[in-house]
């Protein structure tokens, strides 16, 4: 998948936007010591670990349209991607909200007209926001069938879910099998990439039907009971 002409694209939009992102980066480490938005506060670990790793997926979305930013806690990915595409509109949700107003405050500082914070848990707004957007996306938030459930519902047909994965993808996929089609989404598609030494995927799912009317579940089933169990 990482082609010269693909990572050229990612490196170019990054050179584009370098002095917002690098801004962005500044406000999330201030912002860091008032309440754990991300792990690391130094800059520069922000910048390869996180801002990097987030402006990896731009290839994988549109220029214009509706993406919601699902578990976002600092803006990650959503803030880097409202920078480099500002034809974007980003929803960024989270359900803490200590976490909503510092990004809320971040957001206002840089100017940023295409962004929304949110501050809801992901199986309410989804009743609300039904198969709204073009891509709902996830980083670092759960295993991937259980993310499933809460980005499928947001994700209007013909457009697609994104999660941010690490090693364990392959095992995360085969518990599910092939039952996806039960939340409206294609097989997911694995696109490998590397972050520094250590190797990542984009998992990609396509939303090919409506997401059954009982999907999302109330408030902590996901984890409690996986659909994909049944």
């Amino acid at each position: 998948m990482e082609t010269d002409n693909f990572t050229e694209t990612v490196e170019a939009e990054v050179i584009d936007n370098e002095e917002k992102l690098r801004k962005y980066v500044s406000l999330l480490s201030a912002a860091n010591e008032l309440a754990r938005l991300t792990g690391p506060s130094d800059e520069e670990t922000l910048w390869g670990s996180h801002v990097m790793d987030c402006a990896s997926a731009l290839p994988y979305l549109p220029y214009e349209g509706r993406v919601i930013d699902v578990g976002t806690g600092g803006g990650l990915p959503g803030m880097v991607w409202a920078i480099c595409r500002p034809k974007l509109h980003l929803t960024l949700l989270d359900s803490i909200t200590r976490k909503c107003a510092l990004v809320e405050k971040i957001a206002v500082a840089m100017g940023l007209k295409n962004v929304t914070v949110v501050c809801r848990r992901s199986e309410e707004y989804a009743k609300e926001e039904r198969e709204k957007f073009h891509v709902a996306a996830a980083r670092a938030v759960c295993a991937s069938g259980i993310l499933a459930e809460y980005l499928a519902p947001f994700v209007r047909i013909k457009g697609r879910a994104i999660a941010f994965k690490g090693p364990k993808v392959t095992e995360e996929l085969e518990l599910v099998g092939n039952k996806w089609s039960a939340l409206g989404l294609s097989s997911p598609r694995l696109h490998p990439y590397t972050l520094g030494d250590m190797k990542r995927f984009f998992l990609i799912w396509n939303k090919v039907s409506q997401t059954p009317k009982g999907i999302p579940r109330r408030t902590g089933m996901a984890e409690k009971f996986p659909w994909y169990q049944k």
